[in-house]
Order: structure tokens, then sequence, then C-alpha cells
């Protein structure tokens, strides 16, 4: 069903996310698609190749603003391979000369001679999953590296690529207040442009879920969050997305498309896409999650189109989790629905004061943004779909 809106997906933001499935063990909190055994780099390169060559009449025209290559642990890769990735995309699609083209890495396997080797390949932006100074944290966590090793990682980063982000995991097992605090303080001394810091999570069908540890309770967890906000906002960091802190010139080009609700390509096993077609329609795909799966069919996925009345809760969901919000024109760009067909929901959004009274943005109130899962309900249930799609 087209949204009635004509729209041209070549003025929609595309990003391109690349898969890597392996890790040397899996965290007990990890959820995602990553597998503890050694990998066939040659095989999963050529696979990755094979995708996004059967990818490549999705986007056929578009340019690709950001690449982002994420597992699992990326930094495994031998530099070779990264090198023979980025050269294949480059050589198959329009991919922008200022492209920002970040690796995920963990500081178990930082090495100084294939981040050298990455760099050199066009990867211009590291992210390092340190999750904690802590020892003690660590090792509840199951993590593979020390503090040290974060330490050493961190300045290994800095002197190869010129964005770092680091990903800090707040409300550990038993954390204190003031050790977050130090966390923090440290992630802010290392010099580091951007902090990615959310709260651990119980994931279901995880060894956590099973045996959960003990967590900070509700008010303490509150105090954490306040307490790191407050430190990376006094340090000069500006918290522009719920979880994403940055100083000036270091936001994460690649996550603001997903919130904007761009459009983006996943390759690689379990890989998602949201792709905006030339009629209007939006799809969202899947490649096999399995590696074994993937390797041996790279080209199929599953898809669906995305229904018009999910459109609006789609885009509030990304769209409101950044604080300075987004033109109201940009859910029209992006959905293809006119603004009439969130009219109900926010006046009710605005009276609630979830909103804020700006007629042409879309900005949640400091309420909205501590309520948020009570902002994009309203969109999820209250949409005029049938003034939408005339």
């Amino acid at each position: 069903m087209n949204s009635g809106l004509t729209r041209e997906p070549n003025v929609i933001p595309l990003a391109l996310y690349v898969h890597w499935p392996w890790c040397l063990r899996k965290c007990p909190y990890c959820d995602f698609n990553s597998h503890a055994s050694p990998p066939d780099e040659a095989a999963y390169l050529d696979a990755l190749i094979r995708d996004l060559e059967a990818a490549l009449p999705w986007i056929w025209q578009r340019t690709i603003l950001s690449v982002f290559i994420g597992g699992g642990t990326p930094s495994l890769m031998r530099g070779e391979t990264v090198a023979a990735l980025l050269a294949a995309i480059r050589a198959r699609t329009r991919l922008a000369p200022a492209a920002e083209i970040t690796l995920e890495a963990n500081p178990g396997a930082a090495d100084a001679q294939r981040f050298a080797a990455y760099r050199e390949a066009g990867v211009n932006r590291l992210s390092l999953g340190v999750q904690s100074f802590d020892d003690a944290k660590l090792a509840a966590l199951g993590r593979i590296h020390s503090a040290r090793e974060a330490h050493e990682a961190i300045a290994l980063a800095m002197r190869h690529f010129e964005h770092v982000n680091l990903d800090l995991m707040l409300a550990l097992p038993g954390q204190t207040v003031a050790e977050a605090c130090h966390d923090v303080a440290q992630a802010i001394a290392s010099g580091a442009g951007h902090v990615s810091a959310y709260c651990l999570t119980i994931e279901p069908n995880t060894p956590f879920s099973r045996h959960p540890p003990p967590l900070p309770d509700e008010e303490t967890t509150a105090e954490i969050l306040e307490a790191a906000g407050e430190r990376l906002c006094a340090a000069g960091f500006e918290h522009y997305e719920i979880s994403a802190y940055a100083r000036r010139g270091e936001r994460c080009a690649h996550n603001l498309n997903y919130w904007r609700f761009g459009d983006y390509l996943g390759i690689g096993a379990g890989a998602h896409s949201k792709l905006t077609l030339p009629d209007g329609r939006i799809v969202r795909e899947a490649r096999a999650r399995h590696p074994k799966d993937y390797l041996a069919d790279p080209i199929t996925r599953h898809w669906r189109e995305v229904a018009v009345a999910d459109l609006p809760g789609e885009f509030m969901l990304n769209a409101l989790r950044l604080f300075e919000g987004v033109p109201l024109t940009l859910f029209s760009e992006r959905t293809g629905l006119p603004p009439t067909a969130i009219a109900a929901p926010l006046a009710k959004a605005r009276a609630l004061g979830l909103l804020t009274e700006h007629a042409d943005w879309l900005k949640p109130s400091s309420l909205g943004s501590r309520f948020l899962n009570r902002l994009v309900g309203l969109f999820l249930a209250e949409t005029d779909v049938q003034t939408s799609a005339k």
C-alpha cells in the first residue's frame, strides 16, 4: 500500500551496516547475533560481497553517507580483510568521499598493527566496548579485558583514529553511584570525543536471564544516570540522545541517521535493512541469522512492507530519542505522510506536557524524555491512517 505521497528515495540519507558475527567469548548479558567460534574470513568476505551485489538494485545511484562494521568483535578481523571489504564497497556503491566509517573493537582484541591497517583501509572512527574501568565489574560482566587493557586500547585508538567512541555500561551488578562516577571520570579523562552510556539490561535467553545478578534498585539506577550525565555535561559533552554524549563535532553520523529515520542497508549474518522504494513504500528485510546459514546463502533475505499505520510509531520511536528533536517536516519527508496523520496524538502529547509547544518542531519536553515510552505510545495508538492515505 502506497502512502499517497510521492517521494524520491535519493533525498533520504542512506547508511550501510556490516555485521561480523564472531567474538572470542560470548558475554553472559549479550543477546546480539554473535558466536564464539573461529571464522573463515575469506569465505565470509566473499559472502558479504555477494550479499552487497544482490542488494545493489535496492540502492541504485544512491550515495552511502556512513558505514558501520559491528558485531560480534570486528576488531578480530585481519587488516587485509577490512581493506578488501571497504575496497569492494567503494567499487560497487556510491560511497561519499567524506563518509564516516566506524569499526567496533573490544579492548581485549586491540592490536596496534591491526588498528594501523584499519586506518589505512579508510576506517576513521573506532567504537571501543569498554563497559567499565573496574576489574571486578568487568569480571562480573564476563568481559575478556581488564581496566589496564581498556586504557591501553583507548590510547592506541587515539593515536590512529580521528574519532573514538567509548561504550560505557551503567547500573552494573552491585554498582554504587560513586563507582559509576569513577568510570565516567576515567572515560572523560581518556580524551575520547563520544561516550555511549547505557544501563545493563537483562535480556531473555541469556545466562543473566537464567541467573540474574544483583542489579541496583530503581532509585540508585536513577541516581547513577543523573550523576553520570551531570559529569559528562560539565566536562563539555552534549547529551544529544538518550544514551549518547558527544563533544563538539563528535556526534555519530551513522546513529543519527537511524534516529532521524533514514534508510540503511544491512549486510552480513542476521543484518537488517530499512529501505524506501521509488514508489514511496518502506520495506524492512533481514538476512539469515546463523553464520552457517548465511554462508550457505547470503543472497536470500526475508522482507516485509511497513504498514502505513505503523509508520508514525516507527518514526517517533527513533526521532524522539533526540533531545533537540526534529522538524515536523522531517516526519513527512521520511514517512510520506502528511502532518494531519499525527494531529491527534500531537495535540494530546502537548496537552500532557510530553512535547514542547513548538508547532513546527517535534521535541520531547523534559517530562517527555523521562517518560519516553508513554510519549511514543501515543503515536502507536492514535494515528489517522485514513487521512494519511488520501
